[in-house]
């Protein structure tokens, strides 16, 4: 049976998220970090902070392959995962890169 949700669109749905609510998380953690502030006051903030989304977070986003959506073994400079990476490179569809022989 399929999995009717995609990884391909749960992260794009996380990026999303975190590109939204990036300033207002922000604006809590700066509140957070100033001691000129009672402590009342940030204990409210800790709490707004605390309610924000999960998926909201950073550190939730994953680097995906953008061919397979594979999680595991992404290079950043390309966004593909090993296997797709080797693939296309032996098919010769990534400039400079060729199959070594010795």
């Amino acid at each position: 049976m399929v999995n009717p949700k995609q990884p391909k669109q749960s992260d794009q749905k996380r990026r999303k998220m975190v590109s939204f609510f990036e300033l207002k998380r922000l604006q809590y953690k700066s509140i957070l970090k100033d001691f000129s502030i009672t402590k009342e006051i940030r204990h409210i903030y800790i709490n707004k902070l605390n309610n924000l989304p999960r998926n909201s977070s950073k550190t939730r986003i994953n680097n995906r392959c953008i061919l397979t959506g594979r999680s595991k073994s992404v290079y950043r400079f390309c966004k593909l995962s090993r296997i797709s990476l080797r693939l296309l490179a032996g098919q010769g569809l990534i400039a400079g890169v060729i199959k070594s022989s010795w």
